[in-house]
């Protein structure tokens, strides 16, 4: 494989094409999602896994083009591996959607907070940009192939010998390829931009709720991000990670503002404060938490969040999510209410049911 043939993913397609690596996991069609939630949970990606066992245990790694569809592949990857950090450029669009994503997000900044990554943003793909590639001193692996069918083109340097050892699909086993594949990553890798990733590191995240909320809610909160799928509560989804947040700090009596001091802009940085309220009041529309009215002292009363549901106190952290999404899946009324007839025994959760 040479350098120009790393090229093979973004020279088969458009430019519009060359995005189909971010679409839905059941179309791979054309398209340009923006949010992770779009992406993930994606529960069968034979690519994601060729990505995975391919570069666990590699140094020197460089990827770029890389598409959010396989971010997750990279980064456990490198949990696997030890070694000096990894250089990643991913494709436009990608650090800004991991602002937006609480799981992914938040994995990913720890990682570069613990200098294991670097990323950056790299150009579009188009004709002649190069596709996705990861290189390292004696492999090179492209995503080669059709939309749907995508698939690693290896080229590896036989440590025995000196030559090149060709895996699939490679057009030149001679170790200049990889050289020249790895010269080229690391090209494209200068040239991107580096930008921070808008969301907190978990080390950091968990810190400060420690010291501004307490310590039961950070515990929670540190179940919740190790139990969940990347992709899970989205800033789009109807259980945004601001839901989530709120729902938790509920089943622990905190005052709202305090919430809202740890996760704005002037705390952590997760979204802006102001943007919280609408989701304490769906939660409170559905019956899981009240806001009780706190007098303290001059000025508007604060509010204390409050868990009400005894599905949502009972539950292990684990369980938080679950039981967000049955809820929020019940019908409602055009107050946002649930509507009676989804409270009969028929229509309760399945957890509740479980329990009672």
């Amino acid at each position: 494989m040479t350098a120009d043939d790393a090229g093979t993913e973004a020279d088969a397609d458009t430019d519009a094409e060359a995005g189909s690596d971010w679409s839905a996991p059941q179309s791979d069609g054309v398209g340009d999602p923006r949010e992770v939630a779009d992406v993930h949970p994606r529960p069968d990606d034979p690519l994601a896994e060729a990505v995975e066992t391919a570069l666990a245990g590699r140094s020197g790694v460089v990827a770029v083009g890389v598409p959010i569809r396989l971010l997750p592949a990279v980064l456990a990857a490198r949990e696997r591996t030890s070694g000096g950090p990894w250089r990643i450029a991913c494709r436009p669009g990608v650090v800004d959607a991991l602002g937006r994503a609480l799981v992914l997000g938040t994995a990913v900044a720890e990682a570069i907070e613990g200098d294991e990554i670097r990323v950056r943003t790299g150009d579009h793909l188009g004709h002649g940009t190069g596709g996705t590639l990861f290189a390292s001193p004696d492999r090179a692996d492209a995503v080669v192939g059709p939309r749907g069918d995508r698939t690693l083109a290896t080229t590896a340097v036989d440590p025995d010998s000196g030559a090149a050892d060709i895996d699939s699909g490679a057009a030149d086993p001679d170790s200049a390829s990889v050289d020249g594949a790895l010269a080229t990553a690391e090209s494209r890798f200068a040239g991107a931009t580096a930008k921070p990733v808008e969301m907190p590191s978990r080390t950091r995240l968990l810190a400060a709720a420690r010291e501004v909320l307490d310590d039961r809610f950070a515990d929670d909160l540190a179940t919740v991000l190790a139990s969940q799928d990347t992709g899970e509560f989205g800033r789009t989804t109807e259980v945004s990670d601001r839901t989530l947040l709120v729902a938790l700090a509920a089943r622990h009596d905190l005052l709202f503002r305090d919430l809202r001091t740890w996760v704005g802009t002037d705390g952590v940085g997760i979204a802006p404060a102001q943007e919280f309220t609408g989701d304490r009041q769906a939660l409170v529309d559905r019956g899981l938490i009240e806001s009780i009215k706190v007098p303290m002292g001059p000025g508007r009363p604060m509010l204390r969040l409050r868990a009400v549901e005894d599905a949502l106190l009972r539950a292990r952290p684990e369980e938080v999510p679950s039981v967000l999404e049955g809820w929020f899946a019940l019908p409602t009324d055009p107050d946002g209410r649930i509507r009676d007839d989804a409270r009969r025994e028929g229509r309760r959760p399945v957890w509740e049911r479980r329990r009672s």
